[in-house]
């Protein structure tokens, strides 16, 4: 590699809206434009205009059909989208061959545990990561997920995948495990704490405040709930809508937390019902608009308790060594949950008992002091882990450090805020 400033592409769902997707890369823009301040950026998304508006970077649409996203209902419908792989191919590789490095950060690189087809995401990440290796890029998924996924064609399409890489780091080891299990077994990997950690975390707001907050997710179930996904959903809804009415039994307040724009649709069921049933506490449940997961985190540090579906709003929830409670619909919330010490904490989205979640959380706010305290203890180590893998990434990706390469070493600058709309520390 010459002297000349890295060119580095930042594939994935970004700027679409997602909290933790954009908050993982939050989280390595932090490391690179630290370690790189030269390096030209471009995102491959397919929220071209967020991702510009959000980081201030380049980027280029993910996928030639426009309406990838929507059913083929229509013989031409179909034509066009079995022609967007055809073109996509060729526009990836273009696009992965005019960089020297492409990063995929913290995303659930292997997972199905929400809707997902083969041939859309899956197909695109494999088409990234197999370009970089016959092209020459250096591809590096960063911190992902992975769990256990039934259909054939999308394991083939993430082991493929996996296999193609320059580096690959998982965010849990039972991520590690599933790629194993999916017929992953001649690489030699790392686990690493999950990329939000290296986030910086505001300051604690001396409690109690007297408010819970309340995550949801616009839940439809997984892949193998398809044919059921408007009862999942349904029961979901009612299930979180019972909790909310139960915490202001209480007494307390709450707060509506998100993880995506989809979400927030979720947040006007719930309100509408508090309204209808009980008018005089409308007053007493809140929700704010966030666009980032340092504004999400900003709101948790005011809260006495948080209950959450979404995995990055459990992860921030710890970052901030809230006393949480996860309804979680994969396996790495209960396996984050676990490594925290609450493990005893986490139910599944699909079918929670409101009045066992309640339960628990007048435990945990009996004794929120001892909770936190154990929380910040278990999660002290994460940062200075995330600043190994970094250390490690720069010496696979840039091994023979070019004139662009500033500092010293391979870590972070956890501590200083970023700016709207590029984000800097």
């Amino acid at each position: 590699m010459t002297a000349r400033a890295p060119r580095i592409g930042l594939y994935g769902l970004l700027g679409s809206g997602n909290l933790g997707n954009d908050g993982s890369l939050d989280a390595m823009l932090g490391h690179l434009r630290l370690r790189y301040p030269e390096a030209e950026l471009e995102a491959l998304t397919d929220a071209p205009d967020g991702a510009r508006a959000r980081w201030g970077v380049r980027a280029t649409r993910m996928h030639w059909n426009r309406h990838e996203y929507e059913t083929a209902a229509t013989p031409q419908a179909l034509l066009r989208k079995a022609l967007g792989k055809v073109v996509d191919a060729a526009r990836v590789a273009a696009w992965v061959r005019r960089h020297d490095v492409v990063l995929m950060s913290g995303m659930g690189a292997f997972e199905a545990t929400l809707p997902l087809r083969p041939w859309g995401t899956p197909y695109t990440q494999f088409l990234v990561c197999v370009s970089g290796r016959l092209l020459g890029t250096r591809v590096a998924l960063v911190g992902v997920g992975a769990d256990d996924v039934r259909s054939r064609a999308m394991r083939v399409l993430f082991v493929a995948a996996a296999r193609a890489v320059t580096y690959l780091s998982y965010r849990d080891g039972y991520s590690q495990s599933a790629m194993r299990r999916m017929g992953l077994r001649e690489r030699a990997d790392r686990v690493f704490p999950d990329l939000v950690h290296a986030l910086p975390a505001p300051p604690a707001v001396p409690g109690p405040t007297g408010v819970v907050g309340v995550g949801v997710l616009d839940f439809h179930g997984g892949n193998d709930d398809r044919d059921r996904a408007h009862e999942v959903h349904t029961r979901y809804v009612a299930s979180v809508t019972a909790l909310v009415h139960g915490i202001l039994d209480t007494g307390r307040e709450v707060r509506m937390l998100v993880g995506d724009r989809a979400d927030e649709r979720i947040v006007r069921l719930v309100a509408a019902d508090v309204v209808a049933r009980r008018p005089a506490d409308a007053g007493r449940v809140h929700s704010d608009p966030v666009a980032s997961l340092d504004d999400l985190m900003q709101q948790m540090v005011g809260l006495d308790a948080v209950v959450a579906t979404r995995f990055h709003n459990v992860v921030c929830a710890l970052r901030t060594a809230r006393p949480t409670i996860s309804l979680g619909y994969s396996a790495k919330n209960a396996v984050l949950m676990a490594d925290v010490g609450l493990a005893g904490y986490c139910h599944p989205a699909d079918g929670f008992d409101p009045g066992t979640v309640l339960g628990q959380l007048s435990e945990l706010l009996a004794d929120a002091d001892r909770v936190s305290e154990r929380i910040a203890r278990r999660t002290r180590g994460y940062r200075e882990a995330l600043d190994e893998q970094f250390a490690q990434l720069d010496a696979v990706l840039f091994p023979t450090r070019p004139d662009w390469s500033t500092g010293s070493g391979g870590g972070t600058d956890h501590g200083r805020r970023p700016h709207r709309p590029v984000v800097r520390r």
